[in-house]
């Protein structure tokens, strides 16, 4: 990972536009490709960001006061575009590999639970497998659909923007593999915040509400795990 603390612009042009003025902000260049933009504030969430696949290029600066100009591209040609002024520090660190998330109980019984009544999905629907492990972590839940198809599950208790981004890492890389593609995406949770809605369904991802105290007292041995 690299750690830039600079004075720094930066535009995001796509299909949206974002603008961030001249200032000084904490640049994060992780090792899958993804840059993030924080502040001291806001909590953990980046001002702005790309996400992998995408390719950062250090050009020439285009104006006399800025020292570097960062452009990173994703695959469909949208730009974050970071107009560095000054640079009070840049470190790489390596990380290694990562263990992944410990869940908390509440979440771990909702995998559980949901694998044990697949069928909540929808009529149809198979387990292959939970915890089907990728190169980037574990998607909670490998499944199939009545007509065959493959889906992948994540599940949270509180379903933010957060983890429709990581399903859709986690799908992005399922549907590189010939024997699973096409994959589909179900995000499933307690709660599921608007935002995170709406991002799902710019995606192509299917919101599935849960009810844990159903799914507790569903009376089912099929596609028992345990």
């Amino acid at each position: 990972m690299r750690l830039v603390i600079a004075r720094c612009q930066v535009d995001y042009v796509g299909r949206l536009t974002a603008h961030l003025p001249m200032a000084r902000r904490l640049l994060m260049v992780k090792a899958d490709g993804s840059v993030l933009v924080h502040s001291d504030g806001g909590s953990y969430k980046p001002l702005n960001w790309m996400s992998p696949p995408c390719w950062l290029e250090e050009r020439e600066p285009e104006t006399d006061t800025a020292q570097q100009l960062w452009v990173v591209t994703n695959k469909a040609g949208e730009e974050l575009r970071i107009t560095v002024e000054e640079i009070e520090h840049d470190s790489k660190h390596e990380l290694g590999v990562d263990p992944g998330l410990v869940k908390d109980g509440v979440e771990a019984h909702l995998q559980e639970l949901l694998a044990e009544h697949i069928e909540t999905l929808g009529a149809g629907y198979s387990l292959i497998r939970r915890e089907y492990m990728t190169a980037i972590g574990p998607v909670d839940i490998l499944c199939r659909d009545a007509d065959g198809a493959t889906v992948a599950v994540e599940i949270k208790r509180r379903g933010e923007i957060d983890g429709v981004e990581q399903l859709t890492r986690y799908l992005e890389l399922l549907n590189r593999d010939p024997l699973l593609a096409p994959v589909a995406g179900v995000f499933a949770a307690q709660q599921i915040k608007p935002q995170a809605k709406t991002l799902a369904a710019d995606r192509g991802i299917r919101c599935l509400t849960l009810d844990y105290n159903a799914l507790r007292g569903t009376d089912s041995s099929e596609f028992r795990l345990f």
